[in-house]
């Protein structure tokens, strides 16, 4: 029999839905919960596993189109029923980016550079011919607007490279590492003498997705800052002391990333205005405290959470925190691993950073940054002595917090950190 796919719901604020690209085509035998096809929204990007086994017999939405979240999307042949009460599985987050409020959505979903391609309805032609607009080579595999648009970017004939994806499928990366490899097809096809002292880099999915998450937060969030300087060297001793033994005992390293874990969620639920939103007319205060991690992944900035903080241990959050970082790294993140967060952490030091000014995740009300661990000089008892010193970043949103609060709670942080000293339990 045939059944229509519709497009899933993914959460109450996701309302509409472009399709990326279709990972099937007409005439694929598609087993039960295959990768059917890539959804773009302004919350996420996921893979779609075919909720049935059968044959794809239709597409009935086009790469680039969107529609509305229930709509029908494709046509299958299949002997099984398709399931009503029971939930999809889960879409699998190919990245994330942007924040939602409690729905779905964080900071940095790889997606599809798509654009319109046709009418809705109907699969593929199969007697596909190169033209300016479709640019597929003849019984050639079809390929995504992405990848269309950097092969006419760059004059690059397909048929010059081999396809890596599924079905032989042109990716954007073989494209790309085609033009690393044969530097002169990286000319764009056309340009004036101007392009000849300039290099354009065409925008990655990730990079694309971001600049609007940062954009929509710098221009709808006003934006306020602190610093403050934290003396660590009793953490500094204290994971020294600790380090071999930890590892032995629980099988992660230990870094200084759950220490800071545990002194931001301890000061949320002491400054719960901190773990807010803003809500127009109201703030919204979270009873939940999701800390979310950034990570530089390989596909762009990926934000996981870490749900109800304040509730583990720092074994606790050491394992969940190099749990989510190794996944997000492989790209196995699912939805419910980005989803929720109340606060972003940002472990800046790791990369050299002393300083920062970060955007804050909308829409929350502040975002930390944990700058490097530094040896300084300082005054202690009108003695200059050699520290363990690092710095304290905190970007708020000021409709939420004044000074004052935001002051307390970079004080309450510090104070946890500097509390610290060999000896101490780690729990």
């Amino acid at each position: 029999m045939a059944v229509i796919i519709r497009l899933p719901h993914v959460g109450e604020s996701v309302v509409e839905g472009t399709i990326g690209e279709w990972l099937k085509q007409p005439g694929d035998t598609v087993e039960r919960y295959d990768p059917l096809v890539e959804v773009i929204t302004d919350k996420v990007t996921m893979e779609v596993p075919s909720p049935v086994g059968g044959t794809l017999l239709k597409v009935l939405a086009q790469e680039g189109e969107t529609l509305p979240m229930g709509a029908p999307i494709a046509e299958m042949e299949t002997d099984e029923d398709l399931p009503e009460d029971s939930p999809p599985p889960e879409p699998a987050v190919i990245a994330d980016y942007g924040q939602s409020n409690e729905q779905p959505g964080t900071i940095g979903y790889l997606v599809k550079d798509v654009a319109p391609v046709g009418p809705t309805g109907g699969g593929p032609d199969p007697a596909q011919t190169l033209t300016p607009d479709s640019e597929t080579p003849v019984g050639g595999p079809r390929l995504s607007p992405a990848v269309r648009r950097l092969l006419r970017e760059h004059g690059v004939d397909p048929s010059r490279i081999t396809g890596t994806g599924m079905g032989g499928r042109i990716t954007r990366e073989d494209v790309l590492q085609h033009l690393e490899s044969h530097p002169a097809a990286a000319a764009p096809a056309s340009g004036d003498a101007a392009d000849q002292d300039e290099e354009h880099l065409p925008l990655t999915p990730v990079r694309r997705m971001i600049a609007d998450a940062m954009v929509r937060s710098a221009s709808q969030i006003p934006h306020a800052w602190s610093t403050v300087e934290a003396d660590v060297s009793g953490l500094v001793a204290l994971r020294a002391e600790s380090r071999a033994s930890f590892e032995g005992r629980e099988g992660v390293e230990l870094t200084y990333l759950p220490f800071f874990i545990k002194a931001v969620a301890e000061a949320l639920a002491e400054h719960p205005t901190l773990n807010a939103s803003w809500g127009g007319d109201k703030i919204i205060l979270k009873k939940k405290i999701n800390i979310g991690i950034a990570v530089a992944a390989p596909q762009g900035l990926v934000v996981p959470v870490i749900h109800d903080a304040d509730k583990l241990s720092v074994p606790e959050l050491a394992r969940a925190a190099q749990d989510l970082t190794g996944r997000a790294r492989q790209n196995k993140l699912t939805l419910n691993d980005v989803q929720r967060g109340t606060f972003t952490l940002n472990n800046t030091g790791a990369l050299g950073s002393i300083s920062s000014q970060p955007i804050i995740n909308y829409p929350q009300a502040a975002i930390l940054t944990t700058e490097a661990i530094e040896k300084r000089a300082v005054v202690r008892e009108d003695a200059i002595v050699i520290r363990s010193m690092m710095n304290l970043c905190l970007s708020f949103d000021h409709r939420i917090n004044d000074g004052a609060e935001a002051g307390s709670f970079l004080q309450a942080v510090k104070g946890k950190l500097e509390g610290l000293s060999p000896g101490v339990p780690l729990n």
